[in-house]
C-alpha cells in the first residue's frame, strides 16, 4: 500500500477543491490530472493541433513544456511555454477539448509517466478520473466522488458566476451530460469507479462535510503514518 488518496469521479463533483483541501491538511503533494490534459487541449490550439489528429496530439503530449507555481497572491498558477494559462485552464471549452484529447490512447500512453513522476514522500493525493483505476492502482485509498448533473451544473454555474460569466444552467448541465458520456464510453480508460474504492454522493453535502467524511477514512486507513 502506497501513501496515495486516488479521488477521482466527474467534472463538477468537488473533486479538485477537496483534493486540495485533503493535500493541505495532509501536507502531502497533489497531482491535479485533469489539468494536464486542459494544458495540452490549450497547446493544440496554441500550435494549430486538431485534437483528433492522435500522431500530432501525442507529440504536442510528449513535449508539454508545463510548470505548476504557486503565487503568494494568485494562489496555484499553471504556465505553460512560459504563458500562464490559469483562466483558460477552466473554461467550459478548454474543459470539452480535455475531455476529446483524453480519450486517444496515445496521449494518455504519453501522460502516463508524466503522472506517476508526481509520487513523492511524505505522499500524493491525486485528483483525476483514473487515478485509482491506471495511474495508481496501489494507492492506499481511492475515493470516487459523484453528484447529479444538475447539481453540478448549478455548482458550475456559480463559479462562473463570480467569475463574471454568464451561462445557463440548462446549457451547462448539457454540456456535463455530453462529457460524461464520452468519459464513461471512451475505450481507454473510461470515467469508471475502481473496484475497491469508496463511492461518495456529493449531491447533497457541502464541501465541508465531504471532506470531513474523507478525513476520517484518511486516519483510519493512514493509522501508522505521522501527519
Amino acid at each position: 500500500m502506497e501513501n496515495i488518496i486516488c479521488i477521482d469521479g466527474p467534472g463538477g463533483s468537488g473533486k479538485g477543491t477537496i483534493s486540495q483541501s485533503i493535500a493541505n491538511r495532509l501536507n502531502w503533494h497533489i497531482l491535479d490530472s485533469g489539468a494536464l490534459y486542459r494544458v495540452l487541449a490549450i497547446a493544440c490550439y496554441n500550435h494549430g493541433v486538431e485534437l483528433d489528429n492522435e500522431t500530432a496530439v501525442t507529440v504536442l503530449a510528449a513535449h508539454l513544456d508545463v510548470q505548476f507555481t504557486l503565487d503568494d497572491e494568485k494562489g496555484s498558477r499553471v504556465i505553460l511555454e512560459g504563458e500562464d494559462v490559469s483562466e483558460q485552464l477552466r473554461t467550459e471549452i478548454t474543459g470539452a477539448a480535455a475531455s476529446k484529447v483524453a480519450a486517444l490512447k496515445d496521449v494518455r500512453h504519453a501522460l502516463l509517466q508524466r503522472q506517476k513522476a508526481f509520487y513523492q514522500e511524505p505522499g500524493l493525493v491525486a485528483d483525476g478520473r483514473d487515478m485509482g483505476t491506471v495511474v495508481f492502482p496501489n494507492a492506499g485509498l481511492k475515493i470516487f466522488l459523484t453528484a447529479t448533473a444538475d447539481e453540478r451544473a448549478k455548482r458550475r454555474h456559480k463559479q462562473l458566476k463570480e467569475q463574471g460569466n454568464s451561462v445557463s444552467i440548462a446549457t451547462l448541465s448539457r454540456a456535463i451530460q455530453e462529457r460524461d458520456e464520452r468519459d464513461r464510453n471512451r475505450a481507454i480508460s473510461p470515467l469508471v469507479a475502481a473496484v475497491d474504492a469508496i463511492e461518495i454522493d456529493t449531491t447533497a453535502l457541502t464541501i465541508e462535510q465531504v471532506i470531513e467524511k474523507l478525513m476520517l477514512l484518511v486516519n483510519e486507513r493512514f493509522a501508522e503514518t505521522e501527519f
